[in-house]
């Protein structure tokens, strides 16, 4: 499964999805996240106290996820996670480790039901 980050560090779930000026994707099978890429996307928050959707930011971020079934976040507004969810992809805001981040979204998309993707070959449909 392909998830997205926001993460300043690369280390940590350490940024809100709007200030995000990359994405880190990883490919996340088997319960071990592998690294693939690093997207840069123009940040979608203007900081803005009226908070208009801004589409053209918005559906770049989109593009750029393209393939991703969760984006994982320290924050994100309402209306930018439920167009996420619109589009497939399934918002998750905790913050710290990666790794363990990772695991959260896996879990929180398939459900838990294949325990991070450590059942037997094909019966996690996200892997």
């Amino acid at each position: 499964m392909l998830i997205a980050v926001a993460s300043k560090t690369g280390t940590e779930v350490d940024q809100h999805f709007g200030h995000a000026e990359r994405f880190l994707i990883y490919d996340y099978a088997n319960g071990n996240p592998e690294p693939l890429k690093e997207v840069k996307v123009d940040k979608y928050c203007s900081y803005d106290p009226v908070h208009p959707f801004r589409h053209p930011q918005f559906d770049a971020i989109v593009a750029a996820l393209e393939g991703c079934k969760a984006v994982v976040t320290q924050m994100i507004g309402e209306l930018p996670k439920q167009e996420l969810a619109k589009v497939g992809i399934t918002p998750i805001v905790t913050s710290g480790p990666i790794a363990a981040a990772l695991k959260l979204a896996h879990d929180s998309v398939c459900g838990g039901g294949c325990k991070g993707g450590k059942r037997t070959a094909g019966s996690c449909r996200h892997a």
